[in-house]
């Protein structure tokens, strides 16, 4: 079983001492380093055409239906089918459009996507830059989506394109604000803003899901509002503004934007992992295979939201961010602060938060309960006054 568990870092070290044999040290470790970087860009296509094939499966049980199952046992060959029509499709560029900023959007937004897959802990040792900022270069890099979406929807000169490209300006920055805030709670649960620091540290305080459950779900709210998804998917909301930002390009620019949207999928739901599900810790089994369990586990969560909830309007979806979101964030890194300044014992500690972070969750669900209420009775007030 260790063998299996260290299967990757043998081989790696295997390839090193190899290399090392005829080549100079410099050498080696540019090899290396772009080996690994090759490797994250097929884990990133791999996972690409496994979620899409997913997705497909998982919305047509939702809907009662049997969804791909044509193109390869159970449909696998779907995806690759799709791959193929967008790498053959006509590359048509409008004449109106900046064409610098138009082919570069795509590109941004597909580098973004793929850079944070370097600082996820696929198991136990397994980081490509296990950097002592992990969680803050990912929520870094993570926004420079954005700034690929807006120059899409600026670069296209199309109406529907720049309303998208404004809405996820506002969207992607509210939501970015959350994500922090509770990025930070567990920065200081844990104490270290590393990622594999921060699994670790998991070991001894267990699962951070656990002690701040309030936390978890604003980041997991945040982070389903970065992606775009359902019911946060006002970007691109196809019954109002078509395909959004993406709908003057088509062929491989197309296939681009598609790819990033997936492997961001991939990669916040592996830091969602990472934050509060343990990462790779678990027992019997090679880390990197729990880490794929927990993962998939996440991205079926995800998508079962996604099939279930109707899209939120733009106002409810910015009203929800500045005023649930980021105050419970704010409560929750009070409580975590508060909790591990005053507590030596880690269990002791892990229950107080629990108890602090089920006390937040009743009194914002109570307090957006009244909100609604109050709303439907002045509704009513207005309708007997009409």
């Amino acid at each position: 079983m260790e063998v299996v568990e260290n299967i990757i870092i043998i081989i790696g070290n295997w390839l090193s001492g190899l290399l090392g044999s005829f080549l100079p040290a410099w050498a080696v470790t540019l090899v290396m380093d772009v080996l690994v970087i090759i490797i994250l860009l097929v884990i990133g296509i791999v996972a690409v055409l496994a979620l899409t094939w997913m997705e497909r499966k998982v919305a047509a049980r939702i809907g009662d239906r049997y969804g791909p199952n044509r193109w390869g046992p159970y449909g696998v060959f779907q995806a690759v089918a799709d791959a193929i029509k967008m790498l053959i499709k006509e590359d048509i560029v409008p004449k109106v459009v900046d064409r610098l900023a138009f082919n570069l959007a795509p590109a941004i937004v597909a580098f973004a996507a793929v850079m944070t897959y370097a600082v996820i802990p696929w198991g136990k040792g397994l980081t490509a830059a296990n950097l002592s900022i992990g969680v803050l270069y990912f929520a870094a890099i993570g926004s420079l989506g954005t700034i690929g979406i807006l120059t899409a929807g600026w670069a296209s000169d199309n109406k529907y394109a720049l309303l998208s490209g404004f809405r996820s300006a506002a969207q992607l920055i509210s939501y970015e604000i959350p994500m922090a805030l509770a990025i930070a709670a567990v920065a200081l649960a844990s104490g270290s803003l590393s990622t594999q620091d921060i699994v670790l540290a998991q070991q001894e305080h267990g699962w951070f899901i656990f002690s701040m459950p309030a936390v978890f779900l604003v980041y997991l709210l945040a982070a389903t509002a970065e992606m775009g998804r359902c019911p946060f998917d006002i970007m691109e909301a196809d019954s109002e503004i078509i395909a959004g930002h993406m709908i003057e390009y088509s062929g491989m620019k197309f296939a681009l934007f598609f790819l990033a949207e997936y492997i961001n999928f991939f990669a916040i739901s592996g830091i969602i992992v990472t934050l509060f599900l343990g990462g790779w810790l678990g027992p019997v089994l090679p880390s990197w295979l729990w880490f794929m369990i927990k993962v998939i586990a996440v991205i079926f969560v995800l998508m079962w939201v996604r099939n279930t909830f109707p899209r939120l309007r733009i106002d409810q979806v910015l009203k929800f961010s500045w005023k649930v979101l980021v105050p419970a964030a704010l409560v929750g890194i009070l409580a975590a602060g508060l909790v591990y300044k005053l507590f030596d014992n880690p269990w002791l500690a892990g229950g107080s938060l629990l108890i602090l972070n089920v006390i937040l969750l009743v009194v914002v669900l109570w307090l957006m309960g009244r909100a609604q209420r109050q709303k439907e009775l002045a509704a009513e007030g207005a309708a007997l006054r009409a």
